[in-house]
């Protein structure tokens, strides 16, 4: 009897020893399982963390590009319209001076008509002296030949002579012997002036006077038709 309460007693310990181990095996599963789901936790809770940090560093580099690009837009555009702009204003210059130097060549062109239609007037022919007088003090020979056009060589008579020798030599103290050339007549208004040694000449037309005297024309133009435009 007794022997076999002792090993009941054994059994029934057994039994609490199989139960202690199945609760420390079911305590031990249940950490492990916890400390899992905290690593998978920690995990995720990293993962979504530099998954953020990756989202807005992204967002950030965007953010870079966007700017950096509407910088480099405005920079180009801003150089379009400039270049624009630069060319529309060479432009306006372009037409300006192109305008300015035919109205110029026009004005040029009226006065040698206004000339042309002088050689009728009865004052025509002091302002042929007065060319006559220019071309012999240039010239600076003591004898010369005169020609022009053959209208203006039907005034260039003995008095006008006499006046033209008269005035170079109160000009220069110098007498000088002037005559008409036998040439044929020039195809253009003004005056030619030849030594009588042939080797010099004096040309005073008015397409010559005018070449001279084109810069100095020129310039009173520009004053009296755009010096207005230019102080706006």
């Amino acid at each position: 009897m007794f022997r076999l309460r002792r090993k009941e007693a054994v059994l029934e310990k057994g039994d609490c020893l199989m139960e202690s181990i199945e609760r420390g095996k079911a305590l031990l599963i249940s950490g492990i399982e916890a400390d899992a789901r905290n690593e998978e936790k920690q995990i995720i809770t990293e993962a979504e963390k530099k998954a953020e940090e990756k989202r807005q560093y992204a967002q950030k580099k965007i953010e870079s590009l966007l700017d950096e690009a509407r910088r480099e837009a405005q920079e180009q555009a801003g150089m379009v319209k400039k270049k624009i702009l630069s060319g529309a204003d060479f432009e306006i210059k372009r037409r300006s001076l192109r305008v300015r130097s035919a109205l110029m060549q026009d004005i040029a062109n009226r006065a040698k008509q206004k000339f042309a239609r002088m050689i009728g007037d009865s004052k025509y022919k002091s302002v042929l002296a007065n060319w006559i007088v220019e071309a012999a003090i240039g010239l600076d020979a003591e004898s010369a030949q005169i020609n022009a056009s053959q209208k203006e060589r039907e005034l260039v008579d003995p008095e006008l002579l006499a006046e033209v020798t008269k005035r170079v030599c109160e000009h220069t103290g110098r007498q000088v012997a002037l005559r008409l050339s036998d040439a044929e007549p020039l195809g253009s208004q003004g005056v030619v002036l030849t030594a009588a040694d042939g080797r010099t000449a004096f040309n005073n037309q008015v397409a010559t006077r005018m070449l001279r005297r084109q810069r100095e024309i020129q310039t009173l133009i520009y004053h009296v038709l755009f010096a207005d435009d230019q102080e706006e």
